[in-house]
């Protein structure tokens, strides 16, 4: 069992042990990882390739005096293992539990939290700078994935560290994977790097480095792997040009390398790289073979790594299905992913219309100038990027798509909660930075039937066009062979009576609850009507005023904060229409929510029929009282 790992309380436990003892305890945190994740889901594949480098970065440097920056910071279940958390690590990612993310509230040895990438560099550099003009000693590590160079925000930092700080560590974890297979020209450059046959040249010399620095069986154990031992120094990268020694690249799973290796950096008065080789899902088959499927996934049986089928497809799997289907009637249809083909399920459209699949990397940006451009030459754009990482491209959705009026599709998946995965990944915003800005149209389908006639109906219309849906499968409501579109701005009147009291206007994945409660005010003898508003902007204004003049009480029901959202928005409407009809709001609060379980954290914040009704019936009494004086005065 577990021995050495139960021995760990701190990283100074971890500086009582020998190199040997630290690979034993290498593959006793495996064990832990493969064992814990199987129960809770998380991030397996990424915590498996970084077991050795996490250890030997813990071994050399004192955290939470030094600081360690993790790029996304999805890999750093081991780090928490190693820093006091042993204990709670069972909890990881379930309700009350350990984040899955680093995160400040945490813990003193979390110094900088993250949930997106290409952040590391430019916080690493921030915390640099501000010890230097404190006159600190500390270290500061930036541990950055090679995907993560794919990111603008990474080279906006490399561009700045060298004129900065003279004394910043930056470790590039090359693994070759992001979710997907890394795209693009660093991608290749990287692998240029490891692959040229200079290296054969400079073997030598890169032999004489490690054994300076760490001796003659630090020499043998670097030969162990050839391919890391090629070269310890590569005189004319990129790094170099940007200011920063480059480093390696080295194995990433030799661990008495790597501490020889950090030792020599720590003494190093000048911004340093090294490059670390590392492979992704190291120590269990199922990860090294499905690396995509084991970068993050749920509950999973831990001798096979078989997960339970879901039963019916995902709103992504019907957003890409779909794709498929505009992308055979229409050849202006072309599809663009920031390096998350597998996420919004594009590795479902690809091996369809190869032509017209475009994966950028990790930059979002990008993703949307580039749409633009190709926009304005006659095609038809469809942006497939989380409603989270959406928000880092506000700028170019307002100044070249929606102030040019350019027809672009922005498929915001994971529109809601996302569950496990906690603040940094719900996407609880979109319909609130998006909806001030001119020229766009913003969707929110009920079920799949209704994402693939949104999707049809964003192919039809002329202009910047918006969809949100949610993470995870959807009603099972049957998609037509033959999607249709759906006027803008007309919502769906579901149900009504002839004397309607109260109107519930319902979003997307609230609609169910708009119905439930209309039951319940059935059951009590009190009419009412569900409209399925499928438009945050623009409103179904008749609709709107429609009921706004004949009900006591209109509710709003959103998977989104109420700032901002589908109720300000109706609350906005019916004061230009000079409407006072009351209105009572559903939706999440104004800070950021914790990870959990969905259903769980509605019935925290009061996303529920009962939480609905206690807000709706003082409101309707009310109303009730007003109208009973109003009849009495009358008479």
């Amino acid at each position: 069992m577990a021995q050495l790992l139960s021995t760990i309380n701190s990283p100074f436990d971890v500086k009582k042990l020998t190199v040997p003892q630290l690979e034993i305890l290498a593959e006793e945190i495996r064990e832990e990882l493969i064992s814990v994740l199987s129960k809770t889901g998380g991030h397996l594949g990424p915590n498996l390739g970084v077991v050795e480098l996490t250890l030997a970065m813990h071994y050399v440097f004192n955290t939470p005096e030094d600081h360690f920056i993790f790029d996304v910071s999805h890999q750093a279940y081991v780090h928490k293992l190693l820093t006091g958390r042993r204990e709670q690590f069972h909890t990881i990612r379930t309700p009350g539990g350990l984040n899955g993310f680093m995160l400040r509230t945490e813990s003193p040895h979390d110094c900088y939290g993250a949930g997106h990438a290409g952040t590391a560099l430019s916080a690493a550099l921030g915390m640099a700078v501000a010890r230097d003009r404190q006159g600190g000693k500390e270290h500061v590590v930036a541990l950055a994935g090679d995907a993560a160079f794919t990111c603008g925000i990474t080279y906006e930092a490399l561009n700045n560290i060298a004129q900065s700080t003279r004394r910043l560590i930056v470790v590039l974890n090359d693994n070759e994977w992001s979710i997907d297979k890394n795209v693009g020209a660093i991608a290749s450059y990287l692998n240029t790097i490891v692959t040229n046959p200079r290296f054969d040249y400079l073997h030598e010399r890169a032999g004489r480095f490690v054994e300076r620095i760490g001796g003659k069986m630090a020499l043998r154990m670097a030969q162990k792997a050839e391919e890391a031992a090629k070269s310890m120094f590569w005189p004319s990268v990129i790094f170099e040009e940007l200011g920063l020694k480059y480093y390696g690249p080295i194995d990433g799973h030799d661990v008495a390398t790597l501490i020889k290796t950090f030792e020599f950096l720590k003494t190093q008065h000048r911004p340093v790289l090294l490059h670390v080789l590392t492979q992704k899902g190291k120590g269990f088959e199922p990860a090294l073979h499905k690396q995509k499927k084991f970068h993050g996934l749920g509950p999973y049986d831990p001798e096979t790594g078989e997960t339970k089928p879901l039963g019916r497809r995902t709103y992504s799997e019907v957003f890409a299905d779909t794709m498929v289907k505009l992308a055979n009637m229409d050849k202006r249809a072309v599809a663009i992913t920031a390096a998350m083909p597998n996420g919004t399920a594009l590795d479902r459209f690809q091996p369809h219309h190869p032509d017209r699949y475009f994966d950028v990397g990790i930059a979002e940006e990008h993703a949307v100038l580039f749409a633009a451009g190709l926009a304005t030459k006659g095609f038809k754009p469809f942006c497939a990027i989380y409603s989270t990482f959406l928000q880092r491209s506000v700028d170019p959705i307002i100044h070249d798509v929606c102030l040019q009026n350019l027809p672009v599709v922005f498929c915001m998946d994971r529109g809601g909660l996302s569950g496990d995965d906690g603040p940094t990944h719900h996407g609880l915003f979109d319909i609130s930075y998006l909806r001030g800005i001119p020229n766009i149209v913003h969707m929110v389908p009920k079920d799949e039937d209704e994402l693939a006639d949104m999707l049809f109906t964003a192919m039809q219309h002329n202009g910047p066009i918006a969809v949100r849906y949610p993470r995870g499968v959807g009603p099972g409501t049957p998609v037509k062979d033959v999607p249709r579109a759906i006027p803008i701005g007309q919502a769906e009147l579901l149900q009504h009576g002839e004397h309607d009291r109260v109107a519930f206007f319902a979003l997307g994945a609230l609609v169910p609850m708009a119905q439930d409660a209309a039951a319940k005010l059935e059951g009590e003898g009190v009419s009412s009507a569900v409209i399925n508003a499928r438009f945050a902007k623009p409103i179904d204004m008749a609709m709107l005023e429609f009921y706004a003049r004949s009900v006591d009480v209109i509710v709003t029901l959103e998977d989104h904060v109420l700032m901002g959202g589908f109720g300000s928005a109706v609350l906005e409407a019916l004061s230009n229409l000079g409407l006072s009809t009351p209105v009572v709001r559903i939706g999440w609060p104004d800070q950021f929510i914790e990870h959990g379980k969905p259903e769980a954290l509605r019935a925290k914040y009061g996303i529920t029929v009962e939480a609905l009704m206690d807000k709706l019936i003082p409101v309707l009494g009310k109303k009730m009282a007003e109208r009973f004086r109003t009849g009495a005065a009358r008479g």
